[in-house]
Protein backbone atom coordinates (compact mmCIF):
# COMPACT_ATOMS: atom_id res chain seq x y z
CA UNK A 1 0.00 0.00 0.00
CA UNK A 2 1.78 3.60 -0.77
CA UNK A 3 1.69 6.20 1.42
CA UNK A 4 -0.68 8.35 -1.10
CA UNK A 5 -3.09 5.52 -0.35
CA UNK A 6 -2.90 5.47 3.45
CA UNK A 7 -3.09 8.98 3.52
CA UNK A 8 -6.05 8.76 1.22
CA UNK A 9 -7.95 6.15 3.61
CA UNK A 10 -7.35 8.19 6.83
CA UNK A 11 -8.84 11.51 5.37
CA UNK A 12 -12.10 9.64 4.41
CA UNK A 13 -12.28 7.70 7.47
CA UNK A 14 -11.46 11.19 9.83
CA UNK A 15 -14.53 12.74 6.95
CA UNK A 16 -16.53 9.44 7.82
CA UNK A 17 -16.04 9.68 11.74
CA UNK A 18 -17.02 13.83 11.68
CA UNK A 19 -19.73 13.19 9.77
CA UNK A 20 -21.05 10.57 13.13
CA UNK A 21 -20.20 13.31 15.41
CA UNK A 22 -22.40 15.46 13.81
CA UNK A 23 -25.08 13.83 13.07
CA UNK A 24 -25.43 12.39 16.29
CA UNK A 25 -24.89 15.89 17.96
CA UNK A 26 -22.56 14.23 20.35
CA UNK A 27 -19.74 17.57 20.92
CA UNK A 28 -22.33 19.98 20.08
CA UNK A 29 -25.03 22.22 21.78
CA UNK A 30 -27.67 22.27 19.23
CA UNK A 31 -29.32 26.07 19.26
CA UNK A 32 -32.55 26.30 20.53
CA UNK A 33 -35.29 28.86 19.22
CA UNK A 34 -37.02 29.19 22.57
CA UNK A 35 -37.17 31.76 24.87
CA UNK A 36 -38.09 30.71 28.01
CA UNK A 37 -39.53 27.61 29.61
CA UNK A 38 -43.56 27.21 30.16
CA UNK A 39 -45.25 24.76 32.60
CA UNK A 40 -49.21 24.84 31.66
CA UNK A 41 -51.71 23.03 34.05
CA UNK A 42 -54.84 21.99 33.15
CA UNK A 43 -58.40 21.05 35.29
CA UNK A 44 -60.99 19.18 34.86
CA UNK A 45 -63.80 16.99 35.96
CA UNK A 46 -63.44 14.44 33.42
CA UNK A 47 -61.24 11.48 32.69
CA UNK A 48 -58.83 13.16 29.47
CA UNK A 49 -55.58 12.04 30.20
CA UNK A 50 -55.13 9.83 28.04
CA UNK A 51 -57.21 11.31 25.40
CA UNK A 52 -54.76 14.18 25.69
CA UNK A 53 -51.75 12.93 26.21
CA UNK A 54 -51.32 12.83 21.83
CA UNK A 55 -52.10 16.29 21.59
CA UNK A 56 -49.61 17.84 24.13
CA UNK A 57 -47.03 15.75 22.88
CA UNK A 58 -47.36 17.16 19.35
CA UNK A 59 -47.96 20.96 21.00
CA UNK A 60 -44.96 20.55 22.46
CA UNK A 61 -42.58 19.76 18.89
CA UNK A 62 -43.79 22.82 17.91
CA UNK A 63 -44.20 25.03 20.31
CA UNK A 64 -40.49 24.86 22.18
CA UNK A 65 -41.32 27.47 24.55
CA UNK A 66 -44.23 25.03 26.21
CA UNK A 67 -41.76 22.33 28.39
CA UNK A 68 -44.46 20.53 30.35
CA UNK A 69 -48.23 20.43 29.58
CA UNK A 70 -50.14 18.55 32.12
CA UNK A 71 -53.44 17.56 32.91
CA UNK A 72 -55.42 16.76 36.89
CA UNK A 73 -58.55 15.30 36.91
CA UNK A 74 -60.51 16.36 40.34
CA UNK A 75 -63.44 14.38 41.29
CA UNK A 76 -66.71 16.51 39.73
CA UNK A 77 -68.60 15.81 43.03
CA UNK A 78 -66.17 18.27 44.62
CA UNK A 79 -64.57 20.27 41.48
CA UNK A 80 -66.48 23.29 41.66
CA UNK A 81 -65.05 23.80 45.44
CA UNK A 82 -61.73 22.67 44.73
CA UNK A 83 -61.20 25.19 42.00
CA UNK A 84 -62.40 28.06 43.12
CA UNK A 85 -60.52 27.87 46.50
CA UNK A 86 -57.11 27.24 44.40
CA UNK A 87 -58.17 29.94 42.18
CA UNK A 88 -58.18 32.63 45.14
CA UNK A 89 -55.43 31.43 46.46
CA UNK A 90 -53.15 32.47 43.07
CA UNK A 91 -52.45 28.44 43.15
CA UNK A 92 -54.77 26.88 40.65
CA UNK A 93 -54.41 25.74 36.77
CA UNK A 94 -53.22 27.85 33.97
CA UNK A 95 -56.36 26.32 32.24
CA UNK A 96 -59.40 24.86 33.67
CA UNK A 97 -62.93 23.39 32.49
CA UNK A 98 -65.82 25.68 33.21
CA UNK A 99 -69.65 24.38 32.60
CA UNK A 100 -71.41 26.61 29.52
CA UNK A 101 -73.59 27.82 32.56
CA UNK A 102 -70.52 29.16 34.96
CA UNK A 103 -69.53 32.05 33.20
CA UNK A 104 -71.50 34.96 35.32
CA UNK A 105 -69.97 33.34 38.44
CA UNK A 106 -66.70 32.70 36.83
CA UNK A 107 -66.51 35.96 34.51
CA UNK A 108 -63.81 37.79 37.18
CA UNK A 109 -61.99 34.58 37.40
CA UNK A 110 -60.97 34.50 34.04
CA UNK A 111 -58.96 36.53 31.13
CA UNK A 112 -60.97 36.50 28.04
CA UNK A 113 -59.61 36.53 24.58
CA UNK A 114 -60.19 39.82 23.54
CA UNK A 115 -57.62 41.35 26.13
CA UNK A 116 -54.84 38.80 24.33
CA UNK A 117 -54.95 40.60 20.92
CA UNK A 118 -54.13 38.19 18.40
CA UNK A 119 -54.78 34.29 19.13
CA UNK A 120 -58.44 34.30 17.27
CA UNK A 121 -61.10 36.68 16.24
CA UNK A 122 -64.75 37.01 16.87
CA UNK A 123 -65.28 35.52 13.29
CA UNK A 124 -62.90 32.89 13.15
CA UNK A 125 -64.85 31.74 16.84
CA UNK A 126 -68.43 31.82 15.50
CA UNK A 127 -67.11 29.96 11.90
CA UNK A 128 -66.01 27.14 14.17
CA UNK A 129 -68.37 26.79 16.72
CA UNK A 130 -71.98 25.78 16.81
CA UNK A 131 -74.54 28.95 17.86
CA UNK A 132 -75.26 28.10 21.51
CA UNK A 133 -71.60 28.13 21.90
CA UNK A 134 -71.28 31.83 20.97
CA UNK A 135 -74.52 32.71 22.75
CA UNK A 136 -73.03 31.26 26.27
CA UNK A 137 -68.94 32.03 25.69
CA UNK A 138 -68.86 35.29 23.92
CA UNK A 139 -70.23 38.18 25.59
CA UNK A 140 -69.54 41.90 24.86
CA UNK A 141 -66.95 40.26 22.00
CA UNK A 142 -64.86 38.99 24.81
CA UNK A 143 -64.12 34.76 24.39
CA UNK A 144 -64.50 33.11 27.91
CA UNK A 145 -64.28 29.66 26.58
CA UNK A 146 -63.31 27.28 23.76
CA UNK A 147 -65.48 23.61 24.32
CA UNK A 148 -64.44 20.54 22.61
CA UNK A 149 -67.88 19.13 22.80
CA UNK A 150 -71.57 20.01 23.79
CA UNK A 151 -73.98 17.86 25.32
CA UNK A 152 -77.53 17.87 24.42
CA UNK A 153 -80.88 15.53 25.46
CA UNK A 154 -81.60 12.60 23.76
CA UNK A 155 -84.73 10.37 24.10
CA UNK A 156 -83.43 7.07 25.05
CA UNK A 157 -86.18 4.36 24.23
CA UNK A 158 -86.43 0.51 24.99
CA UNK A 159 -86.94 -1.48 21.78
CA UNK A 160 -88.14 -4.61 22.93
CA UNK A 161 -91.39 -2.74 25.26
CA UNK A 162 -91.58 -0.73 22.20
CA UNK A 163 -92.03 -4.17 19.77
CA UNK A 164 -94.44 -5.19 22.49
CA UNK A 165 -96.97 -2.40 22.59
CA UNK A 166 -96.57 -2.53 18.58
CA UNK A 167 -95.07 0.86 18.38
CA UNK A 168 -92.82 0.90 15.27
CA UNK A 169 -90.60 4.25 15.87
CA UNK A 170 -89.93 6.36 18.68
CA UNK A 171 -92.21 9.81 18.72
CA UNK A 172 -90.94 12.75 16.69
CA UNK A 173 -93.27 15.29 18.34
CA UNK A 174 -94.54 15.57 22.20
CA UNK A 175 -98.36 14.73 21.27
CA UNK A 176 -97.26 11.50 19.58
CA UNK A 177 -95.32 11.03 23.18
CA UNK A 178 -98.24 11.35 25.39
CA UNK A 179 -99.62 9.10 22.95
CA UNK A 180 -96.89 6.12 23.31
CA UNK A 181 -96.79 6.82 27.04
CA UNK A 182 -100.24 5.55 27.66
CA UNK A 183 -99.71 2.66 25.63
CA UNK A 184 -96.72 2.07 27.03
CA UNK A 185 -97.38 2.33 30.98
CA UNK A 186 -99.24 -0.27 33.21
CA UNK A 187 -100.36 -0.27 36.39
CA UNK A 188 -102.04 -3.50 38.36
CA UNK A 189 -104.89 -3.64 40.32
CA UNK A 190 -103.64 -1.86 43.27
CA UNK A 191 -102.75 1.14 41.25
CA UNK A 192 -99.22 0.62 41.39
CA UNK A 193 -97.41 1.46 37.68
CA UNK A 194 -95.62 -1.93 37.14
CA UNK A 195 -94.15 -0.59 33.68
CA UNK A 196 -94.10 3.15 32.91
CA UNK A 197 -93.97 4.42 29.33
CA UNK A 198 -91.87 7.17 30.34
CA UNK A 199 -89.52 8.54 32.98
CA UNK A 200 -91.07 12.25 33.80
CA UNK A 201 -93.14 14.87 35.84
CA UNK A 202 -90.73 14.51 39.32
CA UNK A 203 -88.00 16.74 40.30
CA UNK A 204 -86.03 13.96 42.56
CA UNK A 205 -85.96 10.61 40.84
CA UNK A 206 -85.16 11.51 37.34
CA UNK A 207 -82.07 12.30 36.12
CA UNK A 208 -81.66 15.89 35.40
CA UNK A 209 -85.16 16.90 35.53
CA UNK A 210 -84.74 20.47 35.58
CA UNK A 211 -82.81 19.90 31.98
CA UNK A 212 -86.16 18.53 30.67
CA UNK A 213 -88.10 21.44 32.14
CA UNK A 214 -85.59 23.74 31.13
CA UNK A 215 -86.00 22.24 27.38
CA UNK A 216 -89.83 22.19 27.28
CA UNK A 217 -89.80 25.84 28.04
CA UNK A 218 -87.34 26.72 25.50
CA UNK A 219 -89.34 24.52 23.40
CA UNK A 220 -92.33 26.62 24.50
CA UNK A 221 -90.56 30.01 23.29
CA UNK A 222 -90.55 30.99 26.85
CA UNK A 223 -88.57 34.06 27.60
CA UNK A 224 -86.42 33.10 30.06
CA UNK A 225 -84.18 36.46 31.03
CA UNK A 226 -83.56 39.56 30.01
CA UNK A 227 -80.00 41.15 29.88
CA UNK A 228 -80.59 43.16 32.04
CA UNK A 229 -81.59 40.51 34.70
CA UNK A 230 -84.77 40.56 34.53
CA UNK A 231 -86.63 37.27 35.25
CA UNK A 232 -89.88 36.69 32.53
CA UNK A 233 -90.44 33.00 32.31
CA UNK A 234 -93.64 33.62 34.84
CA UNK A 235 -94.40 36.19 32.08
CA UNK A 236 -97.20 36.09 29.40
CA UNK A 237 -96.42 36.44 25.35
CA UNK A 238 -98.85 37.27 22.65
CA UNK A 239 -98.78 34.58 19.95
CA UNK A 240 -101.36 34.33 17.16
CA UNK A 241 -103.27 37.65 18.54
CA UNK A 242 -103.56 35.25 22.04
CA UNK A 243 -101.98 35.96 25.46
CA UNK A 244 -100.17 32.94 26.80
CA UNK A 245 -97.95 31.78 29.31
CA UNK A 246 -95.53 29.34 28.06
CA UNK A 247 -93.35 28.65 31.13
CA UNK A 248 -96.90 27.75 32.84
CA UNK A 249 -97.70 25.69 29.58
CA UNK A 250 -94.25 23.85 29.65
CA UNK A 251 -94.50 23.32 34.01
CA UNK A 252 -98.24 21.78 33.35
CA UNK A 253 -97.19 19.57 30.40
CA UNK A 254 -93.92 17.83 32.39
CA UNK A 255 -95.76 17.68 35.83
CA UNK A 256 -99.09 15.90 34.12
CA UNK A 257 -96.63 12.39 33.83
CA UNK A 258 -96.90 12.68 37.83
CA UNK A 259 -100.62 13.50 38.21
CA UNK A 260 -102.96 10.39 39.40
CA UNK A 261 -105.61 12.36 37.90
CA UNK A 262 -104.34 12.57 34.12
CA UNK A 263 -104.51 10.46 31.36
CA UNK A 264 -100.45 10.26 31.20
CA UNK A 265 -99.90 9.50 34.30
CA UNK A 266 -96.93 7.10 34.23
CA UNK A 267 -94.68 7.75 36.99
CA UNK A 268 -94.66 8.83 40.82
CA UNK A 269 -91.76 9.75 43.51
CA UNK A 270 -91.81 5.79 44.47
CA UNK A 271 -90.48 4.67 41.30
CA UNK A 272 -86.37 3.90 41.32
CA UNK A 273 -84.49 6.68 39.94
CA UNK A 274 -84.59 6.80 36.30
CA UNK A 275 -81.78 5.74 35.02
CA UNK A 276 -81.67 2.65 37.15
CA UNK A 277 -85.33 2.15 36.16
CA UNK A 278 -84.21 1.97 32.62
CA UNK A 279 -81.39 -0.02 32.91
CA UNK A 280 -83.91 -2.91 34.84
CA UNK A 281 -86.62 -2.50 31.87
CA UNK A 282 -89.50 -0.85 34.04
CA UNK A 283 -89.30 2.26 32.00
CA UNK A 284 -90.34 2.76 28.02
CA UNK A 285 -88.68 6.18 27.30
CA UNK A 286 -86.31 8.64 28.99
CA UNK A 287 -84.63 11.88 28.02
CA UNK A 288 -80.86 12.17 29.24
CA UNK A 289 -77.12 13.54 27.57
CA UNK A 290 -75.01 10.89 25.54
CA UNK A 291 -72.70 10.14 28.51
CA UNK A 292 -75.03 7.88 30.28
CA UNK A 293 -74.62 5.38 26.82
CA UNK A 294 -71.85 3.97 28.46
CA UNK A 295 -73.69 4.09 32.48
CA UNK A 296 -76.53 1.95 30.63
CA UNK A 297 -74.12 -0.80 28.71
CA UNK A 298 -72.49 -1.56 31.91
CA UNK A 299 -75.34 -1.26 34.14
CA UNK A 300 -77.61 -3.87 31.75
CA UNK A 301 -74.98 -4.85 28.77
CA UNK A 302 -78.02 -6.55 27.43
CA UNK A 303 -80.74 -3.93 27.49
CA UNK A 304 -82.00 -3.38 23.64
CA UNK A 305 -82.31 0.88 23.65
CA UNK A 306 -82.23 3.00 20.81
CA UNK A 307 -81.41 6.95 21.04
CA UNK A 308 -83.76 9.72 19.32
CA UNK A 309 -83.78 12.57 18.72
CA UNK A 310 -86.17 14.80 21.64
CA UNK A 311 -90.15 14.94 20.86
CA UNK A 312 -90.78 18.60 19.58
CA UNK A 313 -93.80 20.60 19.84
CA UNK A 314 -95.80 20.86 16.44
CA UNK A 315 -95.23 23.54 13.74
CA UNK A 316 -92.74 25.38 16.17
CA UNK A 317 -89.07 25.91 15.80
CA UNK A 318 -86.69 22.92 17.21
CA UNK A 319 -84.81 23.58 20.18
CA UNK A 320 -82.53 21.05 22.27
CA UNK A 321 -81.23 21.70 25.58
CA UNK A 322 -77.45 22.01 26.11
CA UNK A 323 -75.47 21.73 29.51
CA UNK A 324 -71.78 21.33 28.67
CA UNK A 325 -68.16 22.47 29.35
CA UNK A 326 -65.66 24.65 28.31
CA UNK A 327 -61.91 25.07 28.48
CA UNK A 328 -61.30 29.17 30.05
CA UNK A 329 -57.57 30.58 31.17
CA UNK A 330 -57.04 31.58 34.92
CA UNK A 331 -56.51 35.52 35.36
CA UNK A 332 -55.19 34.79 38.93
CA UNK A 333 -52.21 32.21 39.02
CA UNK A 334 -48.61 32.56 40.70
CA UNK A 335 -45.90 34.06 38.10
CA UNK A 336 -43.28 30.98 37.00
CA UNK A 337 -39.58 30.96 37.26
CA UNK A 338 -37.25 29.67 34.63
CA UNK A 339 -33.95 29.11 32.95
CA UNK A 340 -34.17 31.72 29.87
CA UNK A 341 -32.86 30.54 26.31
CA UNK A 342 -29.56 29.17 26.80
CA UNK A 343 -29.02 31.30 30.02
CA UNK A 344 -28.70 29.83 33.41
CA UNK A 345 -30.39 33.28 34.27
CA UNK A 346 -33.70 32.55 36.27
CA UNK A 347 -36.57 34.75 34.94
CA UNK A 348 -40.05 35.57 35.97
CA UNK A 349 -42.25 34.41 32.91
CA UNK A 350 -44.69 37.29 32.67
CA UNK A 351 -48.60 37.12 33.35
CA UNK A 352 -48.83 38.21 30.10
CA UNK A 353 -46.89 35.42 28.48
CA UNK A 354 -48.78 32.63 30.25
CA UNK A 355 -52.05 33.99 29.06
CA UNK A 356 -50.98 34.42 25.44
CA UNK A 357 -49.13 30.83 25.34
CA UNK A 358 -52.15 29.28 27.73
CA UNK A 359 -54.95 30.59 24.68
CA UNK A 360 -52.94 29.89 21.70
CA UNK A 361 -53.01 26.03 23.22
CA UNK A 362 -56.42 26.56 23.27
CA UNK A 363 -56.97 27.76 19.79
CA UNK A 364 -55.10 25.16 18.54
CA UNK A 365 -56.75 22.35 20.62
CA UNK A 366 -60.02 22.85 19.70
CA UNK A 367 -60.53 25.03 16.80
CA UNK A 368 -60.00 23.52 12.99
CA UNK A 369 -56.56 23.23 12.10
CA UNK A 370 -55.16 25.33 9.54
CA UNK A 371 -52.32 23.50 8.85
CA UNK A 372 -49.70 26.20 10.26
CA UNK A 373 -48.80 27.40 14.19
CA UNK A 374 -47.77 30.48 14.73
CA UNK A 375 -47.16 32.07 17.61
CA UNK A 376 -46.14 35.23 17.44
CA UNK A 377 -45.44 36.11 21.12
CA UNK A 378 -43.16 32.75 21.53
CA UNK A 379 -41.83 32.05 18.30
CA UNK A 380 -40.02 33.77 15.45
CA UNK A 381 -41.56 32.14 12.49
CA UNK A 382 -44.68 29.82 11.94
CA UNK A 383 -43.84 25.88 12.11
CA UNK A 384 -45.79 23.47 10.08
CA UNK A 385 -48.23 20.91 12.13
CA UNK A 386 -48.51 17.11 11.76
CA UNK A 387 -50.19 16.91 8.84
CA UNK A 388 -53.52 15.33 9.11
CA UNK A 389 -53.41 15.87 12.72
CA UNK A 390 -56.54 17.07 14.31
CA UNK A 391 -56.05 17.84 18.12
CA UNK A 392 -59.76 18.07 18.67
CA UNK A 393 -61.02 15.49 16.36
CA UNK A 394 -58.10 13.09 18.29
CA UNK A 395 -59.34 14.25 21.40
CA UNK A 396 -63.53 13.48 20.47
CA UNK A 397 -62.44 9.72 19.26
CA UNK A 398 -61.17 8.78 22.56
CA UNK A 399 -63.65 10.27 24.75
CA UNK A 400 -67.14 9.30 22.28
CA UNK A 401 -68.41 12.94 22.65
CA UNK A 402 -70.81 15.03 20.56
CA UNK A 403 -68.79 17.88 19.20
CA UNK A 404 -69.01 21.76 19.50
CA UNK A 405 -67.26 22.10 15.97
CA UNK A 406 -69.82 22.37 13.22
CA UNK A 407 -67.12 20.87 10.56
CA UNK A 408 -67.01 17.60 13.19
CA UNK A 409 -70.47 17.44 13.70
CA UNK A 410 -70.96 16.80 9.52
CA UNK A 411 -68.45 13.61 10.33
CA UNK A 412 -70.24 12.38 13.65
CA UNK A 413 -74.23 12.86 12.56
CA UNK A 414 -74.10 8.83 10.91
CA UNK A 415 -72.12 7.82 14.00
CA UNK A 416 -74.40 5.18 15.56
CA UNK A 417 -74.12 6.42 18.82
CA UNK A 418 -73.61 9.93 19.40
CA UNK A 419 -75.24 10.77 15.82
CA UNK A 420 -78.31 11.80 17.04
CA UNK A 421 -76.61 14.34 19.79
CA UNK A 422 -74.09 15.91 17.17
CA UNK A 423 -77.28 16.67 14.92
CA UNK A 424 -79.05 18.14 17.58
CA UNK A 425 -76.24 20.19 18.75
CA UNK A 426 -77.07 22.59 15.84
CA UNK A 427 -80.48 23.64 17.21
CA UNK A 428 -78.82 24.00 21.00
CA UNK A 429 -79.80 26.50 23.08
CA UNK A 430 -79.24 27.48 26.85
CA UNK A 431 -79.99 30.78 28.96
CA UNK A 432 -77.84 32.83 31.45
CA UNK A 433 -78.31 31.29 34.86
CA UNK A 434 -77.21 33.83 37.34
CA UNK A 435 -76.46 30.80 40.13
CA UNK A 436 -77.02 27.44 38.16
CA UNK A 437 -76.79 25.64 41.41
CA UNK A 438 -79.18 27.56 43.18
CA UNK A 439 -81.29 27.67 40.36
CA UNK A 440 -81.64 23.79 39.95
CA UNK A 441 -83.18 23.81 43.38
CA UNK A 442 -85.61 26.17 42.94
CA UNK A 443 -86.76 24.46 39.48
CA UNK A 444 -86.72 21.20 41.73
CA UNK A 445 -88.85 22.50 44.14
CA UNK A 446 -91.08 24.56 41.84
CA UNK A 447 -91.91 20.92 40.27
CA UNK A 448 -91.98 19.35 43.71
CA UNK A 449 -94.82 21.67 44.80
CA UNK A 450 -96.91 20.93 41.88
CA UNK A 451 -96.45 16.97 42.31
CA UNK A 452 -97.32 17.65 45.81
CA UNK A 453 -100.09 19.84 45.49
CA UNK A 454 -98.68 22.49 47.80
CA UNK A 455 -99.30 24.93 44.97
CA UNK A 456 -100.94 25.83 41.37
CA UNK A 457 -98.94 25.75 38.15
CA UNK A 458 -99.55 29.02 37.95
CA UNK A 459 -98.58 29.63 41.70
CA UNK A 460 -95.61 27.91 41.86
CA UNK A 461 -93.82 29.33 38.58
CA UNK A 462 -94.26 32.62 40.29
CA UNK A 463 -92.79 32.10 43.63
CA UNK A 464 -89.97 30.47 41.30
CA UNK A 465 -89.68 33.63 39.29
CA UNK A 466 -89.41 36.08 42.22
CA UNK A 467 -86.64 33.42 43.77
CA UNK A 468 -84.93 33.76 40.84
CA UNK A 469 -85.15 37.27 40.57
CA UNK A 470 -83.56 37.98 43.83
CA UNK A 471 -80.30 35.73 43.00
CA UNK A 472 -80.26 37.97 39.95
CA UNK A 473 -80.03 41.69 42.09
CA UNK A 474 -77.78 40.14 44.53
CA UNK A 475 -75.10 39.28 41.77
Amino acid sequence: MTLKTKKSKIFFATVFIFGLIILSGCGFKQKTDHQYNLSLEIWGPFDYGDALRKVFNSYKKINPNISSLEYKRIPINTYQKELTEALAAGQGPDIFFIRNDWVPSFADKIVPVKEIPGVISEKKFRANFIDVVANDFLVKGNIYAMPLSVNTLGLYYNKDLFNQAGIVAPPKTWDEFSEDVKKLTKINAFGEIIQSGAAMGTAYNINRSTDILNLLMLQNQTKMIDPRGQVLFQKSISENGKSIFPGENALAFYTQFANTSSPEYTWNSQLHDSIDAFSEGTVAMMLNYPWNVKVIKEKAPKLNFAIAPVPQIKDKPKVNFANYWGLAVSKNKTPQSNPYGQSKKAVVISSNTRLKEAWTFLTYLTTKPDGTFNNKASTKVGQVTEANFDPAKSCLTQTGEPAARRDLIKEQKDNPTIGVFATDNLIAQSWIEVDPSSIESIFAEMIDQVNKGQATVAGAIKTAAQRVQILSNNN
